[in-house]
This record gives structure tokens, C-alpha cells and sequence, in this order.
């Protein structure tokens, strides 16, 4: 066990499907008499941290289920964050709670040994690095993310971010966490849809050189000094929420980070959406959010080519551009459909199976599980994409515009996935566009023009064009859509949508939780691989995802109301959670010889669909809901079918063929 393959086989093996598929609860761990808001394990796993609502701070041993101490932590209200210092030997505990405080405690004596009081408003995230030794940094709702250093006399922090600079007074950050294989970069979350990346060291030089500045403190009056240095920001977001932001906010529907997370190999960035699901960016290869060009016969150097950043990355679907886009020209030039290999018909023929059958999510997990093992066959997205239009959650369109786009570059000749991708446009309210898309696809299959699925299109898009409230945004033409504020208080600065309209989109989406009741919901990456994904959930549950093929496998009910901390154990599959009641639950692969396991959420479907009600269902309904009376809506129905060949002969129908 001592070899050098040791830690691979660790990283491959502790957390595996049949692992998954036994997960059950192990022990509760009692001593807390309030709602358990966080939980931190050590770099070891022998020690677990919990914060509470009761203003305590318990470490057990979980592996003997113990309680080994319980201290007050001086905090006057809710317990929000709790971490252990890097390279204090698990002695130093740091903890953030609703009185604005930050407090350091000694846990050999029991004391607290620094308060620090700079925050305006309650402080919901903690962070620290192991590169950065004594240091931490915390994310509070005055907007501010602050840095610490515990070697400084002074009992003081300093402002490293300060997000009401960019946003307006009205803006709070609510989670942040470090990259833990370079430790110079923290990601922040904070209210809205955005997520934040930001270059520490970069920050810190900047300022450096700006004190050493012979000229420093003296301004003209049109000097700005901008706070953060150019490059020292990256933004990411999921490519449509930006521009569904204005109808959320007529809802009353809040869209805000809850919580933010790298991945082992510090590669990816995960973060569960409130009010939305959760998302995963890739952050070594980095995409635009897809917009609706089309493949052209001939690229230039500047385009993006289906949602791909080219070289200067002009276009990034938060413009909207008026060139439209042309389908590629000659239908003889088509790439040939590559045939599947017999154990992936199988599963192609399930998913038309299951769409025949309206189970929606069912077929779209089938082609999901076929689209990994076969990622270059145009039939399988274009077939997802049909199965998302048809079900029709949060961020399904989008997800079918990608797909579509995905199946035009692998068959420029898709017609399918052509005419998906204007009624996308059209459901996603780019009209004009959707329009644009229509005529494109007319022209290039002539015998389509008069189809009775493009007349209903051109109808449905016709309407709307007249119908345009005088209120509503126009997204046509070449300028960015840029979410101005209305008010002084949430002003929007120049910098800040500059950065916006820079972001990058995400790499996968998970669905079925639902989170809209807390903002401290966490998503975690399960395995050292980062095999799985888990979420907390409103309704009780937590949900493990596989992260490739965005899949559910698992949902188990960790609480008798809401499931809002998953923290996997740094090296065994080992889970522990906690939410609104006062006990901190443990969950690992039970004996094959056990009973049936009764936490385990068997109508998985059933379960996703009530969550996506919740999420869009006003207080009253959410209430009734709790109080059990079921609610019904978010009927599944839609256009285009799925391929049972991929022909681009024929009528296109609203039923698969």
C-alpha cells in the first residue's frame, strides 16, 4: 500500500457506482440545538467541524461518531461558516456568522482568541489555502470579500474585493472558495447569476505598484482608478440566464450563488444556482455562450464556430449580433452519419423508446449515457434536443439550442436540428432571430417551406413580432444586452459590464434539486476524481449526479426539511450532511447484507418534477406544497421528435419518426 500507485488507486476506487448505488446513513450525530449551517472536515478526515444556529461550534471524531468538544463561539446569531486554518495543526478554527463577525479560536484552550468586526452585514463564507499560511478570507452581504492575516498584530482586515464598486450598494456576496491546486485564484458568488474569478496575487501586485507610484495621490479630475487590475477578472455564467433575468425579477424569482466549489484538480468550477440549477465551467477550456450563428461555408479567424471561442472572441451570445447567421451551403457536401455500435443502438432505441412514451428526462438520460461514449454522432443531439424542447424545465431550450448547434457542426445537412434551433430561438424570445433561422432553413429545404410544423413556427413568431409590449428589451441588433439598473443603489459601472459580456458559459448542468428557500445550499464535487456531483435540496433530499453524463443516479432524504451542507470525507466515500435539523447526518456504502435502505428516494422522476414545480411556484404554492396538497402544472409539450434514422428526407413532424 506503500507503492507510488497508492494514491491513484485511492483517487480511482473510493468512490465507485456500486458504492454510490449503497450509499446509505451510517449515524447521527447529536449535541447541536439549532439548524447545523456548515460543516468543514481536516486535511486528514479524522476531525469534522459543525456551526450551528445556536451560536456552538462541536469537532467530532466521525469515524467513532464522538463528540470530542463543544464551545460557544462568542457569535450573537446563526453560525454560518466554519474552517480549519491550514498548517495550525487542526488548533485554529475559524467560524462567520450573522452579527457580521469573523472570530478565531484556539481549540487546545477553548478561547476565542481574535474578533474581527469589519463586516457591515452577516458573513456567509469562510475560505482558506494551504499556500497561504495564517491567511483567510471571508464573503459578506455589506458586498466585501476580505483578507486576514493572523501573523499582523493589528486586529484588522483589508478589503481585497469590493463588489458595491462594480454592482451598487445592493449587492452581497455570499460564498467563495480558493483553487486548491493554485492557490492564487478565488472564485466569489454573490447575488445575480454571475460567478466570479479572480487572480489574488495580480490584485495584491497592482496595488503595490499603485502606492510606489510617484503620482499616486495626485488625480486629475478625469482620472478614474480602477479598482482591480485588467486580467485580474473572469466571469462566468449560464448563457441564458442573462437575458432571462428580467422576467425572474418580475416573478420575484431570486437568482444568487449559493455556493461555489473547485474541483480536485482544480480544473473546473462547480456552483449551485439559486433559484436555478446547478452548473459546472470548464476552466481550462472555456467557452462563449452560444449564440445562434450557424456554420458558414467558409470561417473567418474572428467567428465563433458553434459555441467555440476563436481567436479574438468577438461574439459571445451576450451580443447579439446583426449579421444573423447562413446555413452551409450544398446539401451534397453533408458529413456521412457514422452508424453506432450495436450495444449503443440499444440505448439509442430506449431513449426513442422511453420519447414515444413522454418520459422526457428518462430518454434524455439514455442518449446523455450514449452522447459520452459516442460524442461525434449528430443523431444523438439532435435527438436530446428534442427530448429538452418536449420537457421543457429551467434552461432545457438553451441546453436544445446547444444541441442543435452540436449536431449542425458534426451534419451541416441535420434538418432536424435546424429546425429545432429556430423554435428554440423563438421559445428563448429572440424572435427576429428566430425568424432569421426560419427563412435560412426554408431556403436551404425548399419542400419544408410549407410544412405544418414551419407554418405553426412562422405563425407562433409572427404573433410575437406584433405583440411586442412597448416595455419589452429588443434584443435585435449588434449591441450587447446589458441588465442596466434602475436605481442609483444597484447602478451598474462600465467595468462591470464590460466584464459580464466577457463571461464564459458552462460545460455541463445538473437538474432536479430545487433551491430557493436558503442561500447556503451547497453542490459538491463526490470522489477525488470528481466522479459525481451532490446537491442539497429544499424538499429534504440530496441528489448525486454522475458529472459526465449529467445523469441522476441517487437521491436520499438527509433531512426532514432541507438538506443545505454536503461535505465528502478528503479521501474515503464518506458524506457528511446537515440542514434544518439540529444533527449532523453520515453516509457511506452500507453492507450488501442490510436491509433495504429506507432514506432512498425511489421515484426519482417524481421527485425532480415536484422540485421544478417548487422553483417556479409563488410562496402560496410553495406553502401548500409543504403542507403536501399537490400541485399541478409545467405540463410537458412542445415540437420536433426524435430520429429514429437521421434523414434529412421528408416532412419535418411535431411526433417522432
Amino acid at each position: 500500500l506503500q507503492e507510488r500507485g497508492a494514491l491513484g488507486f485511492e483517487r480511482h476506487y473510493h468512490v465507485t457506482d456500486p458504492f454510490i448505488r449503497r450509499l446509505g446513513l451510517e449515524a447521527e450525530l447529536q449535541g447541536h440545538s439549532g439548524c447545523v449551517n456548515c460543516l468543514e472536515w481536516n486535511e486528514k478526515g479524522d476531525l469534522l467541524a459543525s456551526g450551528s444556529d445556536d451560536q456552538h461550534t462541536i469537532v467530532w471524531d466521525p469515524l467513532h461518531h464522538k463528540k470530542l468538544l463543544s464551545m460557544h463561539t462568542g457569535h450573537t446569531a446563526n453560525i454560518f461558516s466554519v474552517k480549519f486554518l491550514p498548517h495550525s495543526g487542526d488548533r485554529i478554527l475559524i467560524t462567520g456568522a450573522a452579527d457580521s463577525k469573523v472570530h478565531v479560536h484556539d481549540l487546545t484552550v477553548k478561547e476565542t482568541v481574535h474578533m474581527f468586526g469589519d463586516h457591515t452585514n452577516r458573513v456567509k463564507r469562510i475560505a482558506t489555502a494551504p499556500m497561504w499560511p495564517n491567511t483567510f478570507w471571508s464573503a459578506a452581504e455589506d458586498g466585501l470579500i476580505r483578507q486576514y492575516d493572523l501573523r499582523e498584530n493589528s486586529k484588522r482586515s483589508e478589503v481585497l474585493i469590493d463588489l458595491t464598486e462594480y454592482c451598487g450598494q445592493l449587492v452581497e456576496a455570499k460564498c467563495l472558495t480558493v483553487n486548491p491546486q493554485d492557490n492564487n485564484y478565488l472564485a466569489v458568488g454573490a447575488s445575480g447569476p454571475f460567478v466570479r474569478l479572480y487572480d489574488i496575487r495580480m490584485i495584491h501586485n497592482h496595488r503595490k505598484s499603485m502606492k510606489q507610484s510617484p503620482s499616486a495621490g495626485v488625480h486629475t479630475f478625469c482620472d478614474r482608478q480602477k479598482p482591480l487590475p485588467d486580467g485580474a477578472a473572469q466571469y462566468y455564467v449560464a448563457g441564458h440566464l442573462p437575458v432571462k433575468l428580467p422576467d425572474y425579477n418580475n416573478r420575484l424569482r431570486v437568482l444568487v450563488a449559493t455556493y461555489v466549489t473547485f474541483s480536485p484538480d482544480g480544473t473546473e468550477l462547480l456552483v449551485n444556482m439559486g433559484g436555478e440549477q446547478v452548473y459546472l465551467f470548464d476552466l481550462t477550456y472555456k467557452q462563449r455562450p452560444y449564440t445562434f450563428l450557424l456554420p458558414k461555408k467558409c470561417h473567418t479567424s474572428g467567428e465563433v464556430q458553434n459555441g467555440k471561442t476563436s481567436t479574438n472572441g468577438v461574439s459571445n451570445g451576450i451580443h447579439l449580433h446583426s449579421n444573423g447567421f447562413r446555413l452551409a451551403e450544398g446539401r451534397a457536401h453533408g458529413s456521412p452519419q457514422v452508424e453506432l455500435p450495436p450495444y449503443l443502438e440499444r440505448i439509442k432505441q430506449q431513449a426513442n423508446e422511453a420519447f414515444a412514451c413522454q418520459l422526457w428526462t428518462q430518454a434524455i438520460q439514455l442518449y446523455s449515457k450514449a452522447v459520452q461514449k459516442a460524442p461525434n454522432n449528430a443523431m444523438l443531439y439532435g435527438n436530446r434536443a428534442a427530448a429538452y424542447m418536449k420537457r421543457k424545465w429551467d434552461g432545457d431550450h438553451y441546453d436544445a439550442l446547444r444541441d442543435c448547434l452540436k449536431a449542425i457542426s458534426l451534419n451541416p445537412c441535420h434538418l432536424k436540428a435546424h429546425f429545432r434551433l429556430a423554435r428554440c430561438l423563438f421559445e428563448l424570445k429572440y424572435v427576429a432571430e428566430a425568424l432569421e433561422c426560419l427563412d435560412d432553413f426554408k431556403g436551404k429545404f425548399p419542400e419544408q417551406a410549407h410544412s405544418s410544423a414551419c407554418d405553426a413556427l412562422d405563425r407562433d413568431i409572427n404573433a410575437a413580432l406584433f405583440s411586442k409590449s412597448d416595455n419589452a428589451e429588443d434584443k435585435k441588433g449588434g449591441g450587447p444586452i446589458r441588465l442596466r439598473a434602475t436605481g442609483r443603489k444597484d447602478s451598474i459601472s462600465e467595468d462591470e459590464m464590460v466584464l459580464r459580456e466577457r463571461s464564459y458559459d458552462y460545460k455541463f448542468r445538473y437538474c432536479g434539486h430545487c433551491n430557493t428557500t436558503t442561500d447556503i445550499k451547497e453542490a459538491n464535487f463526490f470522489g477525488s476524481n470528481a466522479q459525481y456531483i451532490v446537491s442539497g435540496s429544499d424538499d429534504g433530499s440530496f441528489f448525486i449526479w454522475e458529472k459526465e453524463t449529467t445523469n441522476l443516479v441517487r437521491v436520499l432524504q438527509g433531512d426532514e426539511s432541507i438538506v443545505n451542507c454536503l461535505q465528502p470525507h478528503p479521501s474515503y466515500c464518506f458524506l457528511a450532511t446537515s440542514g434544518i435539523d439540529p444533527v449532523v447526518r453520515l453516509w457511506n456504502p452500507r453492507p450488501e447484507s442490510e436491509t433495504l435502505n429506507g432514506r432512498v428516494v425511489v421515484d426519482m422522476e417524481g421527485a425532480s418534477q415536484a422540485n421544478q414545480r417548487r422553483m417556479n411556484a409563488d410562496p402560496l404554492e410553495v406553502m401548500l406544497l409543504n403542507m403536501g396538497y399537490r400541485i399541478t402544472g409545467l405540463t410537458s409539450t412542445g415540437a420536433a421528435g426524435s430520429d429514429d434514422e437521421d434523414s434529412s428526407e421528408g416532412q419535418v413532424q411535431c411526433r417522432p419518426s
